[in-house]
């Protein structure tokens, strides 16, 4: 993790909302104290839920040079937990609480060749870094992939700027992602740094080829955006026998919050499944355990030890992916925490 981790809360004036693909926003924002963006940024915004207020992450996909105006790309989720709504709800003149750009993905800037490779929204955080690499000269290559060339944000636009140097997957023409071929590729091709953001599956994919082809872990960087998952969320109990806790994980909250509501004291820090401070053990599960992190390996999450509680979840599926008979219908977690 990079420098410029401390937020620091602003108020920001939202300038232009505008669709940016199907299920995909546009927001520009001027905040008040402006701070140059670098590539691979993000802000944190104070997302109002109406009930509650928390605290959502958003990749920041363009900056002009001092700052002043930060582009967003906000996809809405179909199982929202509130804050890709409200960022959908915002219009020009609304204010908005905001913290600077803040880095957890910077791009080292020297590398002989670099792959950049963005699944769906993942571009948000991608397409700064191959600006700043086709201004620079390097040598890249960016690999965008998604379901369909409409829900695809920026995708003219990065077309017409990168040109040859941008190969474009679309589920829907035919043309999907082999990420075991991709990175055999690279294996093949010459030392190379990829960075990558999409959903987990596609990066647990990168991941496991990466390790299979003996390549430098040092060379593979990622974000997450949190949430996606193998299956879709749905509702389900944890307790914590030691600590009297049982409650219910509502398939609009996390884990993490149930437990805090109930009274857990969970330690956590980047609530997105990339540092693994919040990993708790798993005593029982009746159901299946959704690994949604990128902290864990493949044999880590095998042998369903213990989880990240700020993005994975339980599902009635049992192993064989067939949902599994539970008593009350819904799966249930048992954990302790340390």
């Amino acid at each position: 993790m990079a420098a410029q981790n401390q937020p620091v809360w602003q108020t920001g004036t939202v300038v232009e909302a505008t669709p940016a693909a199907t299920g995909i926003r546009r927001i520009v924002v001027a905040p008040a104290n402006p701070q140059r963006a670098a590539p691979g940024t993000h802000v944190d915004v104070l997302a109002d839920l109406g009930h509650t207020s928390e605290t959502r992450s958003y990749s920041i996909v363009e900056s002009n040079d001092d700052g002043a105006l930060l582009t967003l790309g906000v996809q809405l989720a179909s199982r929202t937990r509130g804050g890709s709504a409200f960022m959908h709800a915002l219009t020009a003149g609304e204010r908005i609480t905001m913290t600077q750009p803040l880095q957890n993905f910077p791009l080292r800037v020297g590398a002989d060749r670099y792959v950049l490779l963005a699944g769906g929204i993942g571009i948000t955080a991608i397409a700064g870094m191959a600006r700043l690499l086709q201004q620079l000269g390097s040598d890249y290559q960016l690999v965008y992939a998604g379901r369909s060339r409409d829900r695809m944000a920026y995708l003219d636009a990065l077309e017409e700027l990168h040109q040859e140097r941008i190969r474009v997957h679309v589920s829907e023409d035919g043309t999907s992602l082999d990420a075991s071929s991709l990175v055999e590729e690279i294996a093949t091709t010459g030392p190379a740094e990829l960075y990558m953001c999409g959903p987990i599956p596609l990066m647990d994919a990168v991941r496991r080829s990466w390790r299979e082809n003996g390549l430098p872990p040092t060379d593979l960087r990622y974000e997450t955006f949190g949430n996606g998952g193998w299956f879709p969320s749905e509702d389900f109990v944890v307790s914590i026998p030691r600590l009297g806790i049982r409650t219910t994980v509502e398939a609009g909250q996390t884990m993490l919050q149930a437990l805090e509501r109930a009274g857990a004291d969970v330690l956590s820090e980047c609530r997105k499944g990339e540092c693994g401070l919040c990993q708790v053990t798993v005593l029982d599960v009746q159901g299946r355990i959704d690994h949604r992190d990128v902290f864990f390996d493949d044999d880590q999450k095998q042998a369903t030890k213990r989880l990240c509680a700020c993005v994975s979840r339980a599902v009635r599926k049992d192993p064989a992916g067939t949902v599994a008979s539970i008593g009350d219908d819904r799966a249930v977690l048992t954990l302790d925490i340390p």
